[in-house]
């Protein structure tokens, strides 16, 4: 399936440094697709009645979204690369994101918003940690 991600990557001028392009278009899309669950289940979690219990998952998600928005954007910079830089990012996606699949995962048995958010996570920690493989 062809995206924009996977498009620009495509038409991307330069190399890569030998990062698989597939791997870096599926991380770009996981996160944001991570970031977007992140910031509708803190939302969903703001109007339940007990929003108190749900603190610390609210405070997760929007910690999560934004580091999955940041990962997303310095994955989307290729000019003057920096292997370093793109490893700690993906590591501290990674971590994030297995907090907030932890956290949400503590509610999904009462919230669907939560489920459906701890998959999403899973998915971008998944992503991450492929990418970070090839990395070397």
């Amino acid at each position: 399936m062809t995206t924009t991600v996977n498009d620009l990557l495509r038409t991307y001028p330069a190399d890569l440094g030998g990062v698989d392009r597939d791997a870096m278009a599926t991380c770009i899309e996981e996160c944001l697709r991570c970031a977007q669950a992140c910031t509708a289940c803190a939302d969903a979690c703001l109007s339940e009645e007990t929003v108190a219990d749900l603190t610390k998952c609210i405070r997760t998600n929007m910690d999560c979204a934004d580091v999955c928005n940041a990962t997303a954007s310095v994955l989307s910079r290729h000019t003057g690369y920096d292997a370093n830089v793109t490893r700690a990012v993906l590591e501290a996606c990674a971590t994030v994101c297995r907090a907030c699949a932890n956290e949400c995962g503590r509610h999904a048995g009462m919230h669907e918003h939560c489920r459906v958010c701890a998959e999403a996570c899973r998915s971008c920690v998944q992503a991450c940690d492929e990418l970070l493989a090839g990395l070397g």
